[in-house]
């Protein structure tokens, strides 16, 4: 029991036990105490980075380490869409698609989407510096979906109504 003594000391609890049952300390129990020790270490109240964070903080770790934050600065580009690109280009073109990198923009009419696409280095500029986590790298504007003769209930197969046009 010397020799065990010397290296590690046992917890009295422990070595009374042993003592009654005649048993000596194991090493083994002894390499379980210290890694156990060590890891207590990081569960001291004043150790090293242990202090209080802030909510904002908190949260901020929780989406990094979830691997939230691209999917939270598409939808924060979503929403401040307004503050990128101004109020009246806001009222004319909505983001609706952001897939492979390249966002593609709904416009009003095919006059807007033709002055955003030459707007478009200043405003992918924007994206860019603002929502980098996002991962804009293009932007495609497009203007309003043209009306479609082929669907509806009175659909006529063939040309259709443009026979009559002329």
């Amino acid at each position: 029991m010397a020799d065990d003594a010397s290296t590690e000391p046992v917890p009295e609890t422990v070595g009374t036990y042993l003592r009654l049952r005649g048993l000596a300390p194991s090493a083994r129990a002894a390499r379980r105490r210290r890694r156990r020790a060590v890891d207590d270490e990081d569960k001291q109240p004043f150790a090293p980075g242990r202090d209080p964070k802030g909510l904002g903080d908190a949260l901020a770790d929780l989406t990094r380490q979830a691997g939230w934050e691209p999917q939270l600065a598409r939808e924060d580009l979503v929403l401040q869409w307004e503050e990128v690109t101004g109020a009246e280009t806001a009222r004319h073109a909505d983001p609706v698609a952001l897939e492979g990198g390249i966002l593609t923009v709904q416009c009003d009419s095919t006059a807007w989407a033709k002055n955003l696409q030459l707007m478009r280095a200043e405003i992918v500029t924007q994206l860019m510096r603002r929502f980098p986590e996002a991962g804009v790298q293009n932007v495609r504007f497009v203007g309003p979906d043209v009306p479609s003769w082929k669907w509806g209930p009175r659909a006529v197969p063939g040309r259709g109504p443009r026979d009559t046009y002329g």
